[in-house]
């Protein structure tokens, strides 16, 4: 196979050139910091995690996977791509094959973005609910209680979502750079009104300190799984390894510290000022917000609006790549409506289960990705010809064990944190397979070309 039998999707990739680049301050630290702001991230951080593992614990539980997150799901798709230029879908050609990365990472990323647009349209649609005083379509046991008004307004949501994101989503680009300092003027206001108590927190006597600890780390790193993947694409905007380090340092991680521990330290605070409150929903605390509520809970709604536009554009350019003679549009719609219907139903707001499936889903990829990397000594190998079968191997594997706790119930509850126990399944298996000879000989494929700044060694 040479570089004229490589697949459409190869054989017309262009990668970035370095003129097009920009420091990370202005690309991939902010765009990384916008996700980690939205209220989906931390609206469910305190469940099953601050009642078992207290506050302190919790907070280290944060860091832990603040770290994780950087170091072994984004740092080396970053490196990719910024030494390439390309984006995922053509850098995962060489951990899946040319044939075998149709599928993965590409075309999955793109249809696990209308589970994105499903979590995206339960939220706004409940927030917009408790902002109109109708009250949580989840009742106090927990359990969603469906109703036509949230069907209309999931309905309403999710179609101008996935129709701005396919023709209008340059109009909301524009805004969305100012977007996320809304969710956090907003934080900042929960967390100042319920700092002052957070030390009077105290965990229930049969809390389960190691279960809680390992469980933040499981919704942090499940919530960030595919965006580490997607670190590829951030890195075709990055210069050098510097921009791709800090990036992720500050875009990364000290976001998740932000976005996770606020909200954290509020939840702590609420219960400590008020003992008899049961529920460690976000959303919760700010229904205690007195006089704020119902406008916190519009604008946190409004503030995600670009997210559900950025989930529907991304799974049209997958769709668009992948079969670029099919009706991109009415393939979006028809997502569209599936999240939809996983929306009106309640099944989207199930967070930390659709966390552990996106955990699952692409910790066997970046594991992977992370191992052939390495095994070609810190450089993209190119397209490997056909299907890799190390690759493949290696997801299945990790993905099957990374679903178990969803699956099993409680029979697999030990399996935890999921997500990074995926990775780790991915990375080691892909290294053990490659080494078995199931990894496919290489297609040379041109990279950018890069000034000597972007390859200086990797600190």
């Amino acid at each position: 196979m040479d570089m004229k039998s490589l697949p459409n999707y190869l054989a017309l990739a262009k990668p970035n050139p370095l003129e097009n680049r920009a420091p990370w301050y202005k690309n991939t630290a902010p765009s990384y910091a916008g996700v980690f702001l939205w209220v989906v991230f931390y609206m469910t951080i305190a469940e099953g995690t601050l009642p078992q593992a207290g506050l302190g614990l919790s907070l280290l539980g944060l860091v832990v996977a603040a770290l994780l997150c950087h170091f072994l799901y984004y740092l080396v798709p970053g490196m990719l791509g910024m030494k390439t230029g390309y984006p995922l879908y053509v850098v995962g050609s060489s951990t899946y094959g040319t044939a075998g990365g149709f599928l993965m990472p590409g075309l999955l990323m793109g249809l696990l973005q209308f589970g994105w647009l499903a979590v995206n349209i339960a939220v706004a649609t409940d927030f917009i609910l408790q902002a109109v005083g109708q009250g949580s379509a989840i009742n106090a046991e927990g359990v969603f209680e469906p109703s036509g008004t949230f069907t209309v307004i999931a309905i309403v949501w999710g179609l101008i979502a996935a129709l701005i994101g396919v023709k209008g989503i340059q109009y909301v680009a524009k805004v969305a750079t100012f977007l996320p300092v809304v969710p956090l003027v907003m934080l900042l206001i929960v967390f100042l009104t319920n700092v002052g108590s957070a030390g009077s927190y105290a965990t229930p006597a049969e809390a389960q300190p190691l279960p809680g600890f390992l469980t933040i780390i499981a919704i942090v790193v499940g919530f960030f799984a595919t965006a580490g993947a997607a670190g590829v694409d951030f890195g075709t905007g990055s210069r050098n390894c510097k921009d791709v380090q800090w990036g992720g340092l500050i875009g990364v991680g000290l976001a998740v510290l932000v976005a996770g521990g606020l909200p954290l330290i509020a939840i702590a605070g609420a219960h400590g000022k008020t003992p008899e409150l049961t529920s460690y929903n976000f959303a919760a605390i700010i229904g205690e917000q007195k006089g704020l509520a119902s406008v916190m809970f519009i604008l946190f709604a409004v503030a995600s609006f670009a997210p559900a536009c950025f989930s529907s554009f991304i799974a049209a350019n997958s769709i668009g790549t992948m079969f670029p003679k099919a009706n991109k549009m009415a393939m979006v719609m028809i997502g569209a409506v599936i999240a939809i219907i996983l929306a009106a139903t309640g099944t989207a707001l199930k967070l930390v289960s659709f966390f552990t499936i996106i955990g699952a889903s692409f910790g066997p990829i970046c594991g992977a990705m992370v191992a052939d990397y390495l095994l070609s000594g810190r450089k993209w190998a190119g397209p490997r010809r056909g299907i890799n079968w190390a690759g493949y191997l290696s997801w299945a594997v990790g993905f099957v064990v990374g679903i178990l706790p969803i699956v099993g119930g409680e029979r697999f509850g030990w399996i935890n944190p999921a997500p990074v126990i995926a990775f780790v399944i991915g990375f080691v298996l892909y290294a053990v397979l490659a080494k078995m000879g199931l990894e496919p000989a290489a297609v040379p494929m041109a990279t950018a070309p890069i000034g000597p700044e972007a390859v200086e060694a990797e600190k």
